[in-house]
């Protein structure tokens, strides 16, 4: 049983009554008219109709209300349940949309690396050593050691390409520890430098072949998922022992286009789709409690970084353009892509001294652009299009606190053909 009304509520239907009459004094209150009707009376019976001073409107109006008033109430609750039902519906389409907003907007790298494979959030920081000099002697230098285009997983059959080179998964494990093993060698043994503070071992993306061409489903050494894990042990030598070599290792990581798992370049989640993204996240993810070690995995297709104040640009280099020819060979779309690049960096406050790419399979080290050659070395696809023979080989140089880039020296991965019983130098008399 309901309680029974209190004077106030009394003389606020007994006000809208004497103002509005039924029907809409029901209205305004929000009241059902029976309700309404009911309450009306109760206010009568109290008295408190008469101490309103105002005459009450005539006529039965607290009986039943004639046929078309019913109607009319009808109508106007239907239109008023309507009217309520819409809003709630579109309320909950936003409150849908804005919850899908929220999800895709946490499914991106950081999400990722946080929640999914559950990587820390530190993956960005640049090292202090990287930053500045230490206060050792020689420390005012730092390696870098630029590894792209490996390849993972792709075989070159020597027999089709003249015999000049040859490549499978056991040859790209041999070809990696020896460029580990020649660049330490060089670094510490050919410079006066005996001390580093660290070294720089950018990923410059094409770490894996893929399956992006038929041919290559077809003739790779191995499954790409075989070809990653394989890759994922020798990166992982190679990063121990830069670390037990140098002391640290700064990595900035970057993904190629052969890696990708779509059928053609994506500009929207590229990293997401890429096999190269997933090997950077695991070696992440394996090096987590090594305090020497300090990934950089780009959110896009670049990342940049300081060594001294003087300012790197990595990407792979893929979408620096087309337009070689015969005669200058990448040359023309790296400068051009270069040029590209320079401008829209000055737009976002991202301006670079030295820009750094893969992708081209030809080492050309300027102060400009360095262009890195590769692991796989040449191949069926080179042989096809007559592209000049290059040896296997990365990039590696040095950048000084105050020189900037100073000694570069390219790692040769294969011994070089020409003998050594020649004299220190040698012309014809």
């Amino acid at each position: 049983m309901s309680a029974p009304l209190t004077t106030k509520q009394l003389k606020i239907v007994a006000k809208a009554y004497l103002e509005m009459g039924g029907v809409a004094g029901a209205q305004a209150l929000g009241l059902n008219y029976n309700t309404f009707r009911a309450r009306v009376r109760a206010a009568k019976d109290s008295g408190l109709l008469m101490l309103q001073g105002v005459r009450k409107p005539q006529g039965n109006v607290l009986d039943a209300p004639p046929a078309p008033a019913t109607a009319v109430i009808d109508k106007l609750v239907k239109a008023k349940f309507d009217a309520e039902q819409e809003r709630l519906k579109d309320q909950v389409r936003d409150l849908k949309a804005q919850i899908e907003s929220v999800r895709r907007e946490t499914m991106d790298a950081e999400y990722i690396k946080e929640k999914i494979i559950g990587v820390r959030d530190s993956l960005d920081d640049i090292p202090a050593w990287v930053l500045r000099p230490m206060a050792k002697k020689h420390a005012g230098n730092v390696p870098t050691l630029f590894a792209s285009d490996w390849h993972a997983g792709e075989k070159v059959f020597p027999g089709q390409i003249n015999g000049v080179n040859e490549y499978d998964l056991a040859i790209m494990e041999r070809r990696a520890r020896r460029m580990v093993e020649v660049a330490t060698a060089l670094l510490k043994h050919h410079l006066t430098s005996k001390e580093y503070p660290g070294i720089v071992f950018p990923l410059g993306g094409d770490m894996v072949t893929g399956d992006i061409h038929e041919e290559l489903t077809n003739t790779n050494d191995a499954p790409t998922p075989v070809a990653v894990v394989r890759l994922f042990g020798t990166l992982v030598w190679c990063i121990k022992t830069s670390a037990d070599q140098f002391g640290h290792v700064y990595i900035p990581c970057v993904t190629g286009n052969h890696g990708r798992l779509t059928k053609k370049p994506m500009a929207k989640n590229r990293n997401f789709t890429n096999w190269d993204w997933l090997l950077y996240m695991f070696l992440a993810k394996h090096f987590e409690d090594d305090k020497r070690v300090q990934f950089n995995i780009a959110r896009g297709i670049d990342v940049d970084w300081n060594v001294f104040g003087y300012r790197y640009h990595l990407e792979h280099g893929d979408n620096l353009g087309q337009g070689g020819d015969g005669i200058i060979g990448a040359i023309g779309p790296i400068i051009r892509g270069d040029h590209r690049n320079r401008s829209l960096a000055t737009q976002l406050d991202r301006a670079y001294d030295t820009m750094m790419v893969g992708h081209w399979h030809q080492l050309i080290q300027l102060v400009r652009v360095i262009v890195n050659g590769s692991l796989k070395g040449y191949d069926e696809y080179a042989r096809k299009f007559k592209f000049p023979f290059e040896i296997p080989q990365q990039a590696l140089w040095v950048t000084n606190a105050e020189q900037g880039i100073s000694f570069q020296m390219p790692v040769h991965l294969e011994n070089p053909r020409f003998s050594h019983a020649h004299d220190w130098i040698s012309w014809e008399r």
